[in-house]
Formats: C-alpha cells, sequence, structure tokens
C-alpha cells in the first residue's frame, strides 16, 4: 500500500522533454505534420488536448476531410492534396470504405504511433509558454488531466496546429479575429456587420434504425424548433452528421473563449431537432429511429488568424497569384456563413468559387514577431475573406506539411523560420516537398539527385490511344451537357467520330472549348461550334472541328442537351481522361453555372464537373489518328497528376506484361526506389459518413515486381493501393539495369504509372 503523512501542499508530477520541433495540436494538420517531419529523420512531441487524434474529422466531431477536390462539385481536376494527408485519405479508403469515424481514430493513431520519432501526449493541454527572449520560444509547459502529469517541452522549433492557436496567443504572436473591412485588402467580398465577421461552431448527431418504435422524451432544455429556427422545414429524418454542416452557431460570441456556451445552444437545437422530427408528426418514418450518437465537442470554423510576413486575401484566391515561395494549394471555395448561423434567415452559406487552385506561400506560415513558431492549419496568415477557402482539412493539411518540411530544414541546416525565405532556400524546401508527394502548382521541378535523370529510359509499349472500346457500350440520355476531357498536343485537333442514338430525326450541338487560363479546367473558351443533323436510331458521327492548337492542354468536346439524344459510354478508364458534366452539385452551391454579383470580385462561369464512380464513364469517342500523350517521357518530369498533360506514362492494354527498362552505361548503386500510381486525385475520398464504392482506385497497379540486370527480382509487391510506394534496400543494390515489370489492374484499365524516381542513398 501507499501511504503519506499530511503535508501543507504537492506538486504534480513533472516530466521534461527536449525535442527537435514540438507540435502542439493533434487535429488532421498536426498528425501531417509529426508524420511529415519525424519521416524527415528529426525528433517530434506531439501535443494533443483530446483522448483521440484527428480533431473535427475524428469520431469526437465527425467532419469529413475535404479540400481543393469540394466534394468534386467544382471545376478544380486531380486537385486531391498529396503527400501524407493523401496516404492518410487512401489508406482510410482502403480500410474504412463505410466512413467509420471510429476506425479513422484508429488509423490516426495507428500511422502516428508507427513512426518512431514522434512522442504522442494525449489528453495534454499546453496553457504556458516560456520565452527566451520577446520573440523566442524556449519551453512551453502542458497538463495532461489523465494521469496528473505536467509537461515541460523544449525545443528549437514550435509548430501551432492547435485550431485556437494557444501558443501564438501565449507567445504573443500577432493575429487578427474577425473581418477586414473591403478597404484594407481590396476585398469586395468582405462581410458587412449584418452578415457579422466569424464563422460559428457546429455540433452533430448520428441516428439509427433499430427497428421497433421508439419513444424520444426531450429535455427541458431542448429549442422549440419550428419557433426559432427559421430553415426548420430543412431537417429531415434520413440527413444527420456532418451532412447537417449548417446547425451552426457563436458567429456573434467569442469564439475561442465562449466554446462552452456555444456547445450548449447547440445542444438545445439538437434535442430540438431531434424533438421535432420524432414528435411532430411530420415524420412518420423516423417511428423506429433512436439517437445513436450526439456531439459533445464542436467543431470549430474559425477563431484567430496570425500574421506572418504574408497575409493572403481574395485577390490571391480568384486571381490565382503566383508566389516564388509557394509550398501548398487550396481549391475550396470563398466559403462565408452568416454569423446567426442556423438562427438567421438568410443562406446558411455564401460560397463562391474560383477557376481552378491557387498557391499558398511560405511566408504564410510563421509568426512574423516571434521567430521560431510555424503556422499550421486554419490559423496560417490570411485575411477573413481568404480564410473562407483556406480553412478546410484537406487544405490545412496540406499547408502543415509544408510547414512541418520546413521545420525539418530548419533543424538540420541551424535556420529560423524567417531565414528560408529571406536566404534564398525556397528551391531546397520545394524539392523536399516534391519528393514526399505534394504538387505545388506552376512551380517546375528538376531533382538533380534522381538517378534517372541520366538514364535512358525504354517501355515495352506506350499506349497510341485511337479511342475507347465500344465493347459493352452504355448510351445514356443527354439530359445535361457532357463533355469529354481530351489531352492535346500543339497542332490538329483530330476527327473524332462518336456513337449515339436518336429517339427522332433531331440535331445535335457539339462545342469544342478549352480553358482560357493555363492549366486550367474551366471550359470557358469556345473555339469551334457544330450543328450536326442526325436521322432516328444507332449511328456513327464524325466530327472534325478543323482547330490547331499551339500548346499542351486538355481540350472538350462538348455536347448540349438534346432529351432526344442518347451517347454511348465505354467501360474502360484510363489515368488523365474523364468525362464531365454541366449539372448541379448542390453540396458545394453549385447550380451549374456561377453568376457572380456585380463588383464582386469574383468570376462568373460554369461547372463541368465529373460523375462518381460506378458512373463517370467516359464517352466512347474514337479519333482517326491515334493521340501520343502517355509517353515514358513523363516518368522523368517531376509531375505526379495531370496538369496540362496526364503525366503518366500508360501500356497498351494488348501488352501482358508492361515493362519499363532504366539502363544506365555505368553501375549505379542504388539505396531507395519511388514510384507513384494513380490512385485517382480527382476523387475527394470523403472520410466519414459517406459510403465509396471501391476500396481501390481503378487506375492504381496492384501487382508489380523489379529486376535487376541479371534478372535477379529485388524486389516485389502484391496488392498494392497506395499512392506512393517507397523501396528502400537494407543493402543498397549495384546495377546498370532495372526493369520495372507490371500488371494491368483490370481488363478495362492499363497499367500506369506517374513517376519513377531512384536515389543512391535513402533521400527524404
Amino acid at each position: 500500500m501507499i501511504r503519506k503523512e499530511a503535508v501543507e501542499s504537492r506538486h504534480l508530477k513533472i516530466e521534461n522533454y527536449q525535442t527537435d520541433l514540438a507540435i502542439i495540436g493533434g487535429g488532421m494538420s498536426g498528425v501531417c505534420a509529426a508524420i511529415t517531419a519525424a519521416r524527415q529523420g528529426i525528433k517530434v512531441v506531439l501535443v494533443q488536448d483530446r483522448p483521440v487524434l484527428g480533431g473535427n474529422a475524428s469520431s469526437e466531431v465527425r467532419l469529413w476531410i475535404l479540400g481543393a477536390t469540394s466534394h468534386m462539385g467544382n471545376n478544380n481536376r486531380w486537385s486531391r492534396e498529396g503527400g501524407v494527408i493523401d496516404e492518410l485519405l487512401v489508406e482510410n479508403t482502403y480500410r474504412n470504405p463505410e466512413g467509420n469515424p471510429v476506425i479513422l481514430d484508429m488509423i490516426l493513431l495507428d500511422k502516428v504511433k508507427q513512426e518512431p520519432n514522434i512522442t504522442l501526449l494525449l489528453n495534454t493541454a499546453v496553457y504556458e509558454v516560456h520565452k527566451s527572449n520577446s520573440d523566442t520560444i524556449e519551453s512551453v509547459k502542458a497538463l495532461c488531466s489523465q494521469n496528473s502529469t505536467t509537461y515541460i517541452i523544449h525545443a528549437p522549433l514550435f509548430c501551432d496546429a492547435s485550431g485556437d492557436g494557444v501558443v501564438g496567443f501565449l507567445s504573443g504572436a500577432a493575429f487578427r479575429m474577425g473581418a477586414e473591412t473591403p478597404d484594407e485588402f481590396n476585398e469586395p467580398m468582405a462581410p458587412d456587420a449584418s452578415y457579422g465577421e466569424l464563422l460559428g461552431h457546429s455540433l452533430y448527431f448520428y441516428t439509427k434504425d433499430v427497428g421497433k418504435p421508439v419513444k424520444f422524451t426531450a429535455p427541458a432544455f431542448a429549442l422549440d424548433v419550428q419557433k426559432e429556427i427559421p430553415r426548420y422545414k430543412s431537417f429531415n429524418a434520413k440527413e444527420h452528421g456532418c451532412k447537417l454542416w449548417w446547425v451552426e452557431h457563436g458567429g456573434r460570441m467569442d469564439t475561442v473563449h465562449d466554446t462552452e456556451q456555444i456547445k450548449w445552444e447547440l445542444w438545445k437545437v439538437i434535442y430540438g431537432v431531434w424533438d421535432y422530427i420524432k414528435n411532430s408528426g411530420n415524420f412518420p418514418e423516423a417511428e423506429n429511429y433512436t439517437l445513436e450518437w450526439v456531439g459533445t465537442v464542436p467543431g470549430k470554423r474559425e477563431s484567430r488568424r496570425f500574421e506572418g510576413d504574408y497575409i493572403l486575401s481574395q485577390a490571391d484566391l480568384i486571381e490565382q497569384k503566383l508566389h516564388d515561395d509557394a509550398v501548398a494549394y487550396g481549391g475550396w471555395s470563398i466559403d462565408l456563413h452568416p454569423a446567426d448561423g442556423v438562427f438567421s434567415d438568410r443562406s446558411p452559406c455564401n460560397q463562391w468559387h474560383s477557376k481552378g487552385i491557387f498557391q499558398i506561400p511560405y511566408r504564410s506560415l510563421y509568426s512574423k514577431n516571434v521567430k521560431n513558431l510555424f503556422l499550421a492549419g486554419r490559423i496560417i496568415s490570411v485575411s477573413h475573406v481568404a480564410f473562407g477557402g483556406t480553412r478546410v482539412m484537406g487544405t490545412c493539411a496540406y499547408v502543415a506539411q509544408a510547414a512541418a518540411m520546413a521545420a525539418a530544414w530548419c533543424v538540420k541546416n541551424n535556420k529560423l523560420p524567417a531565414q528560408l525565405y529571406q536566404e534564398g532556400h525556397m528551391p531546397a524546401l520545394q524539392q523536399l516537398l516534391f519528393r514526399s508527394g505534394q504538387y505545388i502548382p506552376n512551380v517546375a521541378w528538376a531533382d538533380r539527385e534522381d538517378l534517372l535523370s541520366t538514364a535512358n529510359v525504354n517501355t515495352s509499349s506506350n499506349l497510341q490511344f485511337k479511342g475507347f472500346d465500344r465493347t459493352d457500350a452504355i448510351f445514356k440520355p443527354l439530359s445535361i451537357a457532357a463533355a469529354q476531357m481530351l489531352p492535346l498536343k500543339p497542332g490538329q485537333i483530330p476527327a473524332i467520330n462518336a456513337l449515339l442514338k436518336a429517339d427522332e430525326p433531331t440535331t445535335l450541338d457539339v462545342e469544342l472549348r478549352i480553358s482560357a487560363r493555363d492549366g486550367g479546367f474551366t471550359p470557358d473558351t469556345t473555339l469551334a461550334a457544330k450543328t450536326i443533323e442526325l436521322q432516328a436510331g444507332e449511328q456513327e458521327i464524325d466530327i472534325d472541328f478543323n482547330v490547331t492548337i499551339d500548346k499542351e492542354q486538355y481540350v472538350f468536346v462538348c455536347f448540349l442537351i438534346n432529351e432526344k439524344v442518347q451517347l454511348a459510354y465505354a467501360q474502360q478508364r484510363l489515368t488523365g481522361l474523364l468525362s464531365v458534366f454541366n449539372g448541379v452539385n448542390k453540396a458545394v452551391s453549385n447550380n451549374g453555372k456561377q453568376v457572380a454579383p456585380e463588383g464582386s470580385g469574383v468570376d462568373t462561369f460554369e461547372f463541368w464537373c465529373p460523375q462518381r464512380r460506378p458512373e463517370g464513364h467516359n464517352i466512347a469517342l474514337q479519333f482517326k489518328q491515334p493521340i501520343h500523350v502517355f509517353s515514358a517521357d513523363h516518368l522523368k518530369n517531376g509531375l505526379d497528376r495531370p496538369t496540362v498533360q496526364p503525366n503518366a506514362w500508360v501500356a497498351e492494354l494488348t501488352d501482358a506484361a508492361p515493362v519499363i527498362e532504366v539502363n544506365w552505361k555505368e553501375a549505379q548503386t542504388i539505396g531507395k526506389i519511388d514510384l507513384v500510381f494513380d490512385t485517382d486525385a480527382d476523387h475527394p475520398m470523403e472520410s466519414v459518413l459517406m459510403t465509396h464504392p471501391e476500396t481501390v482506385m481503378p487506375f492504381c497497379v496492384r501487382n508489380y515486381h523489379i529486376e535487376d540486370e541479371q534478372g535477379k527480382v529485388v524486389y516485389r509487391k502484391r496488392d498494392n493501393y497506395q499512392t506512393k510506394d517507397e523501396v528502400v534496400f537494407e543493402l543498397p543494390i549495384s546495377t546498370k539495369k532495372l526493369r520495372i515489370i507490371l500488371e494491368h489492374p483490370s481488363v478495362n484499365v492499363p497499367a500506369s504509372l506517374f513517376s519513377l524516381r531512384c536515389y543512391a542513398l535513402n533521400q527524404n
């Protein structure tokens, strides 16, 4: 037994940590930052004030992770974020296609605990900061409520990914809270007082059908939503979880210090909503439903934003301004909400999309006045308006990875965050990010340490694309305008053949469009238009637009609405090819066209978006001349996703065992090989609630092996499903030749590969 004599007072147990990087906040930003930094070989302490990781994505809040893909409801093609956040989303889709948030908790904990360089402190809240001088943090002090232990964490660098910016706040870092005036950054979208300056919190609930009638008696504190909520008729018995994102409150309160009060107000709403559904008599289908779960931790949208050496604003997003220190990108709409939230009679959100993704500069990722403090997640240096586009978790995590990579570089080179930019080291950081799987738009990359740059690369076949196989073609009505995106090189647009059915004699309007913006995917410029006479019945039509293009780009062959016509679609799917539709996606305020208010500084344009599988078939077009865009040259260009071209090598389906052969004049010592496969960066892979039709993306090569010059198998992979396969040899191999032999993913999908990289040593 333990027996202690009475004393005047006692102290909690104290543990000290000395680490290279202290990350405060274990949401998606903190998790991705910790894994990124740890894999660069530095020591990380990750401090999380909750019992699980994931923040708003965790089982405590249950919001899906989204970023630039925006539910596939915008014109940002192939824009899912890369690096660690991509790895986690792909892993979750493989293990958890049903979107169970408890399984996501497990995956995040598993990934973090697999990294030996990470020390994880759960249920631990930072409450004090110690500084060595006015602009430098020396340590933070944190308390774990579960083991009554105080932790003192010393580090040369700190990263605040806490959401509310607790370390930035306590350390005296400059910050903002609320909206700027329109004049400060020339932002026409800056809200007025009637709209409000802050976004509020949300709480969600889950329901369950138990197969027998269930009664519900509301608590005394429940609201009468029919009296209190202007949009109460929008509630229904089927929607739960984060589909009720608009159940929001607190935008006119202090979203840091009033959080508990806001939570109580949201509980009043939630239990009032369930009382309305169960007891109003308007929802007989809810008779067997019960409340399975109600959130206890509100999902926060906005509080503090800290000032860096650059403050991102509306024009950066809409005009897609270029920055020499770009390290990440965003693509969510500028998504602002009325401060009165669920109690407002306004639309619950005000979403305005840009024509493509926008760069995020490194200068927005560190404090301008606390020299050793990185910023990550939603607290980065942006205006309130720009925050509307950077605040979502996919973007936050992507930014955090860049901050963590910068921190690792600073540790290894004994630098402070601002020095990395001021001394011209951005190319080094960008190269590290590219290697880790992060795409940075409009930034070129050439890896001098990649041994493939001096090699001769040959392949057993390169797809000469003559069109889609029409075997088992599917006919679908032209009830909405449809387009096939085609990657083309400079020159004459090839003549096109389409297969269709007409119910009766009619005409069909077909247009050839491109994006006015280089690298964009908004078909806002019409190069040519044809009106084609159709007879009744099934028929082929030839379309020759007689148009020449002068640069590499995607073109859109657009078939406009005609209810009397059915287009033929193919079962075949190919890397870098998509069909898109001028339809409606109400999940992201997409009604087919964005009509911007005059003077808003936002573009008016049409949305042409893909459909989710099992739909999303390609239009079964064929060509008289083959399209040559799938050569092995793409394996060296440093791009791991489609941009103006597919940027992928694709084999012929008739090539039974596709081979990539790499030859050097002299033997090379190889310690590591990176292969980047196609896991469909156009798929958002929402992490919770939604169900996905596949666990493995149809384009992803599952099985392959690597041979040396003697034909010895030096590596074999079975059942791959991840984007990046990193092959690290325990003992480096010496060879003049590598042969990578792949299997096609399926009979309808040929093998493809974005990148192949070889390093002498284990380059991070």
